[in-house]
């Protein structure tokens, strides 16, 4: 018996100690995607991953033994004998959370298939995490779920837990919502919509994206169920249905297909997650893949259109991505969507090969994305370096031709780079250093003929690749573009951070509406700190400081000799305060 309580705790405390599953963006993952650019922990995804999929692991360290002389103890056949310890960290002495095993069975499966699944019960909990900000002048937010970080006083609150059982994963993790939604200036969209909180531009009648420039006229509630899911996992394979977002790619703010800035959706997936490829009977390692294919249900904002039997868009996606043994820390990943209406589903969606766009000329075909990665890891720098971009439908005149004719119709990119460095071992001070570039512009020939053309809009799918009235990939959207700076200071009790940003929202609305005229674009500064400190073990408060300067705010104006000239500057102060506490 007292062996068997033995046993027990000291699984208890592996469980603990070396996994991790965190929601995307959290404090929390992002400390452990810091580590990973030093090899202290090992990532667990390649280019798609949620919050079931994000099960971080510390990398064990081999340390020697030595006996009562200082001499290494050796086995019998004379090799050093070692111990696995867990690596040391910056915020060993804090609470990044706990997944405790309840139960764990000493069977451990009698064939090859009760052998793909974990024999045991485990439980995680998450949160409570109460965040609010208030913005003084406009809307300011990114990457926040279905949160709307209005003009006021805005507020979410999320918590939950996760039950693992026998390869069956309960998760329930919603998010609710609070956004004064004051009163701000607003683009004139008259001549696109007949709703006046519409998105600034479209093709007209209506169609467009699905984008408001403000939800409604009044304060609103919202509740979401955000990284809420039901899965079953053997070995490797796994499937589920729920409603969270996964992140495509490497890019640390602008994905080019997706992240967690919009509100969740109902969505069904399978697939491989991470999974080493090896020869048979020579055993040699080929690297790692990782395949997944979802289909997901959209659904329409208030403030787009007044008919309803339009209200629902399906997302069907794939993602394949791989990892060689031969080119340690490279990871290569492709990845397709297409949108289309929910009741006009065809069986050549699935078809990750399928390179058509049917329906041209009408309002119910679909709307095809591919975007491609690289991302490449060198621990023994601590450096990291990606790139993604994207493509709208396919290139003109099919692949081939269209590359060697002009490979950058409708393209779109995000490349970074980051940098851990060690300031201080006396001190345990690390600092990292991320920077982002990204374009999500109208290509030139797209511009020269004075096409309606954006990423995100498609004719035929009337709300664009959006969910709710946010976008599903980045929050540059239509010809957005951005150049981010942020250093991070980890220390013992927390992390500070200083954001610098350059950004244009919708350079494409000058293009198409105001003739190219460069006075009118519409431009962001910002510049922003912020401090995560840990009060106590388990206990964690976030403070921001944000200021933005929008020059040209309203794009344009014109003068009483119908000239036309930019707008003002418009000054945005965000100031945020997060509360956590971490079982």
């Amino acid at each position: 018996m007292q062996n068997k309580l033995l046993v027990t705790a000291g699984l208890f405390s592996v469980a603990v100690s070396l996994f991790a599953q965190e929601a995307l963006k959290s404090t929390e993952e992002e400390y452990y995607d810091f580590l990973s650019l030093s090899g202290i922990t090992r990532r667990p995804t390649l280019g798609y991953r949620t919050l079931s999929d994000s099960q971080w692991q510390f990398v064990e360290k081999e340390n020697p033994l030595f006996d009562e002389n200082g001499n290494p103890l050796l086995d019998e056949k004379g090799n050093p004998v070692t111990e696995k310890t867990l690596p040391e960290h910056v915020w060993q002495n804090n609470n990044l959370g706990r997944k405790r095993t309840l139960w764990q069975s000493e069977n451990k499966g009698e064939n090859w298939f009760t052998r793909g699944f974990d024999h045991s019960i485990k439980f995680k909990a998450y949160g409570p995490e109460w965040y609010n900000s208030f913005n003084t002048s406009s809307p300011y937010g990114q990457n926040d779920g279905a949160l709307w970080q209005g003009k006021g006083y805005n507020t979410s609150l999320t918590g939950g837990a996760r039950l693992e059982a026998y390869g069956f994963e309960l998760t329930i993790k919603p998010q609710v919502s609070f956004s004064q939604n004051l009163e701000f200036d607003l683009v004139d969209n008259s001549a696109y919509y007949t709703n006046k909180y519409a998105y600034i531009w479209g093709y007209g009648n209506n169609v467009g994206v699905d984008a408001p420039q403000r939800f409604g006229d009044s304060a609103f509630w919202n509740f979401d169920w955000g990284d809420t899911e039901i899965r079953w996992s053997w070995r490797t394979f796994t499937i589920g249905f729920g409603t969270q977002s996964p992140w495509i790619g490497p890019a640390w703010l602008n994905p080019v297909l997706h992240s967690n800035n919009a509100a969740s959706y109902p969505k069904f997936d399978i697939g491989l997650r991470k999974t080493e490829i090896k020869l048979p009977y020579l055993g040699w390692s080929l690297g790692h893949i990782e395949a997944r294919l979802w289909i997901g249900y959209l659904s329409e904002s208030k403030y787009f259109d007044n008919d309803s039997s339009n209200d629902h868009n399906r997302i069907n996606g794939f993602n394949v991505s791989y990892s060689p043994s031969f080119v340690p820390g490279l990871t290569i990943g492709v990845s397709k969507v297409c949108i289309s209406k929910w009741n006009s589903f065809k069986l050549q969606y699935l078809n990750p090969f399928y390179s058509e766009n049917g329906g041209v000329g009408t309002q119910v075909g679909e709307d095809q994305k591919l975007s491609a990665f690289v991302d490449l890891i060198i621990p023994q720098a601590s450096f990291e370096l990606y790139g993604e971009v994207g493509i709208d439908d396919y290139l003109q005149g099919g692949w081939l031709a269209g590359l060697r004719r002009y490979p950058f119709d409708s393209l779109i990119w995000t490349i970074g780079f980051k940098k851990s460095v060690t300031l201080s071992r006396l001190r345990s001070l690390k600092g990292e250093v991320i920077i982002e570039i990204s374009d999500m512009g109208e290509p030139r020939n797209k511009i020269s003929a004075k096409e309606v053309y954006a990423f995100n809009m498609h004719s035929q799918v009337s709300q664009g690749y959006t969910n709710k009235g946010q976008y599903l990939g980045t929050a540059l959207a239509n010809g957005g573009n951005a150049q981010t700076l942020l250093f991070n200071l980890y220390y013992p009790k927390g992390v500070g951070s200083i954001l610098i940003q350059r950004s244009n929202p919708d350079n494409t609305y000058s293009y198409i509406n105001l003739d190219n005229h460069n006075e009118t674009y519409k431009g962001c500064f910002t510049i922003g700190i912020s401090n995560t400190y840990y009060l106590l073990h388990s206990l964690r408060i976030s403070t921001g400081f944000v200021y933005q300067r929008t020059t040209n705010y309203l794009y344009f104006k014109k003068t009483n000799d119908n000239r036309i000239v930019g707008t003002g500057s418009l000054h945005n102060f965000a100031l945020s305060f997060a509360f956590a506490y971490i079982f």
